[in-house]
């Protein structure tokens, strides 16, 4: 009697072991991270995106607060106003943009301060009730204004901090009678390094280099039940060099990568029941028998990390939680290289190339411009080709930018 109610509680035992729950991945779980306010990484200025979308180690110009505010107090003009205009989506509509206005002031040999208002248009959207009904007409957008300061640690290198505020208007009245724009701020660190004109065997040269860390800040959301949104918190990191062929003819090349600092979205399942029939631990697929639902909604993190945390925690938890691992991670960066050539500072002539893997957004394109100066006043030109599957909303699309440089040869950097 003994021994057979032994071989009872064993095998009661060995069923409370196997009874065990498995995850099943869903399907479809999208691998590209999205952020709240993403028109904040569409480069805003015509220089920049000719390059690649690129500007936190190139020279110092009027849009530099979009990029490295920090640069600021590299400049030989005492101040400048710059003045942009981006169409988004042209192929569809013509009344969505983007536009900025800069203002920067080298107050002296050290420190600079700059100013900007960047403002996206979502175009006009009628709603009608009826036929007869009057059209109510609603235009969404989202805008930021900033401030900076920089300052010169030495001859070579400065430093700059932004501070910005965000807000966003683009839940619809006419849809949701309760909707209001949400807003937050968000802070930039920069840092930029410019070395001295040195004699190489055929030409001189120079050596650029910067970082941004730029948009960090609380999340925000649109009411008290609706989803949180990060801002398109991302680190710029970028090198480059300047060829001086002569007096009149320079050569700028420049490589600039970029992360967004923001978690990436884990893989979610549903979790069963199982049996396991070998008693390996894990469930086998065509082996092991399925059972009952565990879990009431399809959301089990199956693979990475939860995106329900803060925004300070996120960016660190940004370079260690995408489900692929390692791999995964460097698919995260893009990188960008671009070319510029100047002639006597009158024209200029460039060239760049955009790269985002193509799980990622899968965003890759060539662009061109070109830039004229007349007097105190900068002409800019861009165009880009997209090279990817993914067609890009600013593909065939014709960008410029205005700049009003003052106080020329104030300051002597070169």
């Amino acid at each position: 009697m003994k021994k057979l109610i032994c071989s009872l509680i064993l095998l009661i035992g060995i069923k409370e072991v196997t009874a065990q729950t498995t995850i099943i991945p869903n399907q479809n779980d999208s691998r590209v991270i999205t952020t709240g306010m993403p028109f904040l990484l569409i480069a805003p200025d015509a220089r920049a995106a000719s390059m690649g979308d690129m500007g936190v180690a190139t020279s110092v110009d009027a849009f530099s607060q979009q990029w490295n505010p920090s640069k600021y107090v590299f400049s030989e003009e005492k101040s400048g106003i710059g003045v942009s205009y981006t169409p988004y989506l042209s192929k569809l509509v013509n009344d969505i943009f983007l536009g900025n206005v800069t203002y920067f002031n080298r107050l002296d040999e050290r420190s600079a301060f700059g100013v900007s208002l960047k403002y996206f248009s979502l175009g006009n959207i009628e709603f009608l009730a009826d036929e007869f009904s009057t059209a109510l007409i609603q235009r969404p957008n989202e805008f930021t204004l900033d401030a900076s300061y920089s300052l010169r640690l030495s001859d070579q290198f400065a430093m700059g901090v932004a501070m910005r505020y965000l807000r966003s208007d683009l839940r619809l009245t006419g849809v949701d009678g309760d909707a209001s724009p949400a807003s937050t701020f968000g802070v930039d660190i920069s840092g930029y390094y410019q070395g001295e004109e040195q004699a190489y065997a055929d030409f001189n040269g120079r050596w650029r280099a910067g970082f941004a860390i730029q948009n960090m800040g609380p999340k925000f959301k649109y009411d008290a039940a609706g989803q949180e949104n990060f801002q398109p918190t991302n680190l710029r990191l970028g090198a480059g060099f300047d060829f001086i062929l002569d007096n009149y003819n320079t050569v700028a090349v420049t490589l600039e990568t970029t992360k967004l600092l923001v978690p990436t979205p884990p893989i979610l399942g549903t979790e069963y029941e199982y049996t396991d029939t070998n008693g390996n631990g894990q469930y086998d697929e065509g082996t092991d028998t399925l059972g009952n639902q565990v879990s009431d909604t399809n959301g089990v993190i199956y693979q990475g990390k939860s995106q329900d945390v803060g925004f300070v925690e996120g960016m660190f938890q940004s370079f260690g939680d995408a489900p692929g691992g390692f791999s995964e991670e460097l698919k995260e960066f893009t990188w960008a290289l671009g070319s510029e050539y100047r002639y006597q500072d009158a024209f200029a002539f460039r060239l760049g190339y955009f790269n985002e893997s193509q799980d990622k957004g899968a965003r890759k394109f060539i662009a061109l411009g070109a830039g004229f100066k007349a007097n105190i006043v900068n002409i800019d030109l861009s165009y880009l080709f997209s090279a990817s599957k993914v067609q890009s909303p600013l593909e065939n699309t014709l960008r410029f930018s205005l700049t009003f440089n003052f106080g020329a040869d104030s300051y002597r950097e070169y």
